[in-house]
């Protein structure tokens, strides 16, 4: 069960995420952009508000990017930018926004000197060159060929490893508000028993939300409960309140979680 209701804050900016590849979606690969997706963009002061997994299809990329780039101020995609006939994630981005795809020269120029003692440049090497008309480009320390940034939307490497270095070069460059921060509590205890005591902890503690997260181990039930606020003083002081309020009601709380 989660307890949530918005944050004060004069102005939250979110983002959505759209993970691209059959393989996700066949069970052959698992994700593990997602999570350090979100936790970066929380540091940026950026909620991640929505995440959809599509297959490799033009029309499938296309329609979840327009959904999504006008519902968020930014959004982000990982998959489908390598050199292969099938990843054709430049091609549905540039059709969704109406644009033509071209070779960007920096890219061009990035890849030529990465493949100089790697082979040369081929052609399949040169399709990571290809970004949708009027797109600025996004460092690829890595493995040279570099991510995309068109409008509101950053094109990203499937592979986590370089997801991560593309992030790490955008660190601070995008607007957002105050990060969030959490503290969390547990206890053995089940929901039902304390649901009360939380929803009142969490109208007298305006500007937080409590999260709860409910567990069953060595044969107990137990729950954590996760208090986020972009107040750091504001978080503690509705953690301190939960703690409280589960030693008052006979749980002993733990400091941290379970």
């Amino acid at each position: 069960m989660l307890i949530s209701r918005t944050m004060s804050s004069p102005r939250i900016w979110t983002a959505a995420l759209i993970v691209i590849g059959d393989e996700i979606l066949s069970g052959r690969t698992q994700d593990r952009n997602i999570a350090q997706i979100a936790t970066w963009l929380n540091s940026q002061g950026i909620r991640l508000g929505e995440v959809r997994v599509v297959a490799d299809e033009m029309d499938a990329i296309a329609r979840a990017v327009n959904d999504l780039r006008a519902a968020h101020d930014y959004l982000f995609t990982t998959g489908g930018i390598g050199p292969t006939h099938d990843d054709i994630t430049v091609d549905a981005i540039a059709a969704a926004v109406g644009v033509g795809v071209t070779h960007h020269p920096d890219a061009v120029a990035v890849l030529e000197a990465y493949y100089a003692s790697r082979g040369g440049i081929t052609e399949a090497r040169l399709r990571m060159a290809r970004v949708p008309e009027g797109a600025a480009l996004i460092p690829n320390r890595m493995s040279g060929a570099p991510g995309i940034r068109l409008d509101n939307i950053f094109i990203m490497a499937g592979v986590p490893a370089i997801t991560a270095g593309m992030l790490d070069a955008m660190t601070g460059t995008l607007e957002g508000g105050a990060p969030i921060v959490s503290v969390t509590v547990g206890a053995w205890a089940a929901e039902s028993e304390i649901a009360d005591m939380l929803q009142r902890a969490e109208a007298d503690h305006p500007g937080c939300a409590i999260g709860s997260y409910p567990f069953f181990r060595e044969g107990r039930t137990g729950a954590n409960f996760v208090i986020r606020s972009t107040d750091p003083a504001a978080a503690r002081a509705c953690a301190d309140a939960v703690a409280t309020g589960l030693s008052t009601l006979g749980f002993a709380p733990t400091e941290g979680g379970i």
